[in-house]
């Protein structure tokens, strides 16, 4: 018998959901993916370049051209200047970011924190690097760090905080400051961050996104991780990358170049030249978003789902406890996929331990719009 390194990792929820959408016929509104295509020259451009020859490995840190353009977007977005080559790494995807920062910096006996609820990857990352997660519950309703239980749970052992904002799955925002908060609460301590901001352009009402990029004391000692395929509707080209210190840059290397080595070239070839002819369509993403939310909470305005509208991201929460009071959160959201055609996802298996009677699901709204009313009506029929 092999002894499993991950003895409690199986199938993900957002797996499951989505496999039982495709088995049922629900809308499916559980994984996190666009329903509709990213712009169209970005994907001609993705045509063009692999009929141009560029199919062999790109640098292992990533295209100097697509670099270029981050660096020029970060400037632009928050006002900081990095180094192209020192700071800034593309890769696979930025679950794979965060992997490689997380087996940079952690050691075994090392402790990790990490907000609960919270996505599922960073656990895993932790335990395989020989590390425990120190799971410290967010305050509901809101979502919002408890800096009591935060200060109580860093300890002699704590290495590494893992921060992510825009939320997800609640769409909560950290502040600034609350990231000067967090500065102070460290600052005399050897701790660093990872900083999953993949949702960085998905904040709405009028909010700037608080990025670590533009703090300046936090960011010494953080890996920021974004994604392309967040921000340009291209979620399964799998292609993030993550900005860090020149030696924090350098060891996160040193791992990512064993775990994949590079990403996909003409991806980045196809990235690097939309980012330059389109720089303005990360400064359209916050509208283009917030239309989609608030069509898809209007349209359930007319059903028993109690919400506050998200502050960011494409999820939206919602309470269910005057449906379904009986139903644990995974029941109702089988239930809702099964005998009511919409598959969700339930919060609860963002955390380690779910608060008590947390009625909690998560939509999400990153579709076209009659996918968005056909869900609404049958949801609005529960």
């Amino acid at each position: 018998m092999i002894q499993s390194k991950l003895p409690n990792v199986g199938t993900t929820i957002f797996t499951t959901m989505s496999q039982l959408a495709a088995q049922t016929g629900a809308i499916n509104l559980s994984q996190g993916f666009p329903d509709f295509d990213g712009p169209q020259a970005l994907r001609e451009a993705v045509g063009r370049h692999v009929m141009a020859g560029h199919n062999q490995y790109a640098p292992m840190t990533g295209l100097p051209a697509l670099r270029e353009q981050v660096a020029q977007k970060i400037a632009r977005s928050y006002g900081r200047r990095v180094d192209m080559d020192a700071e800034v790494t593309v890769t696979p995807g930025a679950t794979e970011a965060i992997f490689c920062a997380v087996q940079a910096l952690v050691r075994p006996g090392d402790e990790v924190i990490v907000f609960d609820p919270c996505y599922d990857s960073y656990e895993p990352s932790v335990e395989l690097a020989g590390g425990r997660c120190v799971h410290v519950p967010l305050a509901l309703p809101d979502f919002a760090i408890d800096w009591q239980r935060l200060s109580d749970a860093i300890g002699p052992r704590t290495r590494l905080i893992i921060l992510n904002s825009p939320h997800n799955p609640s769409g909560a925002l950290i502040s600034r400051a609350e990231l000067d908060q967090l500065a102070a609460l460290i600052r005399e301590r050897e701790i660093y961050l990872v900083s999953d901001e993949v949702y960085e352009h998905l904040v709405f009402d009028g909010v700037a996104h608080a990025s670590v990029l533009a703090h300046e004391e936090l960011y010494q000692r953080a890996f920021v991780v974004s994604s392309f395929g967040k921000t340009y509707h291209v979620t399964g080209w799998k292609t993030g990358y993550v900005v860090a210190p020149p030696a924090l840059s350098a060891e996160l290397r040193k791992v990512h170049q064993f775990v994949t080595f590079c990403g996909i070239t003409p991806l980045q070839w196809a990235l690097a030249d939309y980012m330059s002819a389109h720089p303005e369509h990360v400064d359209e993403l916050p509208a283009f978003y917030q239309a989609k939310r608030d069509l898809f909470c209007d349209l359930l305005k007319g059903s028993r789902f109690t919400f506050t509208r998200s502050p960011g991201t494409y999820f939206q929460l919602a309470d269910y406890s005057a449906i379904r009071d009986d139903l644990s959160d995974v029941k109702m959201s089988l239930w809702l996929t099964r005998e009511h055609g919409v598959a969700t996802i339930p919060v609860s298996v963002f955390y380690q331990t779910p608060p008590k009677d947390l009625r909690l699901v998560r939509f999400c709204f990153a579709k076209r719009e009659d996918t968005l009313r056909q869900a609404a009506e049958k949801l609005c029929r529960v």
